[in-house]
Formats: structure tokens, sequence, C-alpha cells
């Protein structure tokens, strides 16, 4: 006995260093788990001149201009984006370029500003074409420079009428004629939001391991299905709060509390029988949760318009996700505590694991946003 808990102790410490050592060498994963491949552009036509918002999330703006993070923390301050303005001109110009016909329209940046307590950094930039566009080109050739996967939703108002359309590496171009918006604009948006969400939670390590601790624990399965639930609805009021801006915690509070609830949930492993009562504490770590989901969205400065069917479409995707990856761990975690071995020794050693490895986030966040 004392040699196998010389294991599990062994096993535990070696995840939590490892934990360490992730975050130190990947911080944008571990550090700041909530990053998302995403950028938004609102464009209006206004006779030869193109307006344009585009927002997107200051970690990558500081991988695409690496030399503006001054202090290499992997997010952009007013004032590095203030220092860094000529350089972000250039870099934004050159990766999202408008053309009437073959004849190209000039770009200028007119203004940037970082989202306070959001992580989001927006751009007002301006297109001069020689002539009142009847065909529109917009390309995003910065596309290649971002991270793989990384999404464009770029809107066009012309004429009174918006037209939608979702860049990407493979669809970097965007021609529009004077046409009325197709229904698959919209439809398109919402298919590639609603992806985005499932990549979101099967990439989101904290959420998954957080998950895999609930259900580790066994009991029956109205109990299990019950704080999952709860979990779900959770994250989806407060995703929609702070999607719609009533309310959203800074990250500062929310990423290690994240950590927190990971590490709380291993270490009520060690004493818990079953996932009976377990709603209770789902449901407020869900909220939590929430916030952090949140984060993807708001970070990229999305325009008003596009919010409801990006934040119905999203957290779809999240809820999507997350059933995926139940539908195979916990049929898979309920047959294991049929072990005598797994039910007796492999939860406590995995909960153990759980338990430090969270408080080992918690401290990497803190950090980080320190």
């Amino acid at each position: 006995m004392t040699s196998l808990l010389g294991r599990a102790l062994r096993g535990a410490a070696l995840l939590s260093v490892a934990t360490i050592g992730l975050a130190t060498f990947a911080p944008e994963h571990l550090a700041f788990a909530h990053a998302v491949g995403v950028s938004s552009g609102e464009y209006r036509l206004d006779g030869k001149v193109l307006y344009g918002d585009i927002g997107m999330a200051g970690r990558e703006l500081a991988r695409l201009l690496p030399a503006i993070d001054t202090d290499h923390d992997g997010s952009i301050a007013p004032e590095e984006l203030a220092a860094g303005h000529d350089a972000v001109a250039r870099a934004l110009m050159n990766g999202v370029t408008v053309k009437t016909d073959a004849r190209a329209c000039p770009g200028s940046l007119d203004r940037a500003w970082v989202l306070e307590g959001e992580g989001g950094v927006v751009f007002q930039v301006r297109y001069l074409c020689p002539e009142v566009p009847d065909r529109l080109t917009l390309a995003a050739p910065i596309l290649d420079a971002l991270t793989p996967g990384h999404r464009h939703l770029a809107r066009v108002f012309r004429s009174g009428k918006a037209q939608s359309k979702v860049l990407d590496r493979s669809h970097a171009s965007w021609t529009l004629a004077e046409a009325s918006p197709t229904s698959s604009s919209t439809s398109q948006m919402a298919w590639s939001m609603l992806k985005l969400g499932v990549e979101h939670i099967l990439t989101g390590a904290d959420h998954l391991v957080f998950l895999f601790g609930l259900i580790l624990v066994g009991g029956r399965l109205r109990s299990l299905v019950g704080a999952v639930s709860a979990f779900t609805l959770a994250h989806s009021i407060t995703l929609a709060l702070a999607a719609l801006s009533i309310f959203a915690p800074s990250p500062r509070l929310v990423e290690p509390a994240i950590a927190l609830s990971i590490a709380y949930v291993g270490v009520e492993n060690l004493f818990v029988e079953d996932a009976s009562k377990r709603w209770r504490i789902t449901f407020p770590f869900g909220l939590v949760h929430g916030f952090g989901f949140a984060t993807a969205l708001r970070e990229i400065g999305l325009p008003h318009g596009q919010i409801p069917i990006a934040l119905v479409s999203f957290n779809l995707g999240v809820e999507l996700g997350q059933l995926g990856v139940l539908s195979i761990a916990l049929p898979l975690a309920l047959a294991a505590r049929r072990a005598p071995w797994f039910g007796d020794r492999g939860v406590k050693l995995l909960s153990a694991a759980i338990a430090i490895g969270g408080g080992a986030l918690f401290v990497v966040r803190l950090v980080a946003y320190r």
C-alpha cells in the first residue's frame, strides 16, 4: 500500500510539473485558454469610400507583430498599440485589401484602440476607390499570417443591404456585385460559428478536465446527467450575459477561478462517493466557465448586429462538442469503475492529479494576468 501511495503521489507530482511546463512554454494554450482564431469586419460603402471596423483578439495581433508586444506577455496594451501604430497600419493595409474591378482602393488606418478588460483590439479603416464600385473585391491575405484555421467574419453594407461571408485561408477573397443578400450568407456565418464552438470545447483543456473530474467519481447515471445539465445551463446563462455586454467580469478573475474549479473537483473526488449532490457545485462553477467561453466572443469585437447569431451558433457548438465528449467519456468512466482496482485506486490517483494540476494552473494564471 505504501508503495502504491508513493507511485500515486509521484504520478500526481509529474502531472503538476507537466502542467507548469506546458503553461510556461505554451501560455496561449493554458494560461490563456480561451483564445479563438476569429476576427470580425463590418464594412460600409459610401460612394467611393469603403469604411470598416475590424476587431481581433490582442493575442492574434501579438502573434502577427511580435515586435510591438514589448513586454512579451502575449497581449497588447494601449501604450504598445499607440507606439506600434505605423507597423500595425502597414500590416493591416497589406493584409486586408480592397479592389474595384482590377483597380486597387488604397487604404488607411484612421484609429485603433484596445477593448479594455476584454483583450481585443479594434481598428477603424478606410479605403478610397478611384470610382464608385460596381464590383467590389475584399481580400484578406492577412489570414496566412494568423493562426491556422483563423476565420474573418465579414459583413458589407451596400445600398442599404447587408451581405455576409466567412473568409479563411482557403477562401480569402470575396467579390460582391450589386445584389441583394442571400439567405446563405447568414447560414454560412451560423455554420462557421457553430463549428468554432465545437472546436473551442474540444481544444479547451481546462473545461474538458473539469468535465472529466465531474464524471470520474461515478454514481447513478441520472445524478451525473443532472450535474452536467446544471453546468450546461449555467454556462449558457453567463455566456449570453457577457457576450451581450450585460455583465462580464475581467478575465483576470475568471481564468484563475476556472483553474480553482478544476482543483476543487479533484479534491472533492477524494472524499465523495457519488455525484448525487454534484449539481449544487456544477451550477455556480458553470457560471464561471460561461464567462470564460464568452471571452472568446468578446475579444474579437463583434458588431452588435452579428452578436445574436454568433452567440446562439457558438453556444450550440459548445453544447454539441460537450455532448460528443461526454458520449464517449461517460460510458468509459462508468465501465472503468466496475473494475475494483480503478474504483479504489485509479479514481484517487486521477483525482489527486486533477487537484494538483488545477492548483498549478491557478498559480500560472495568476502570474499571467498580473
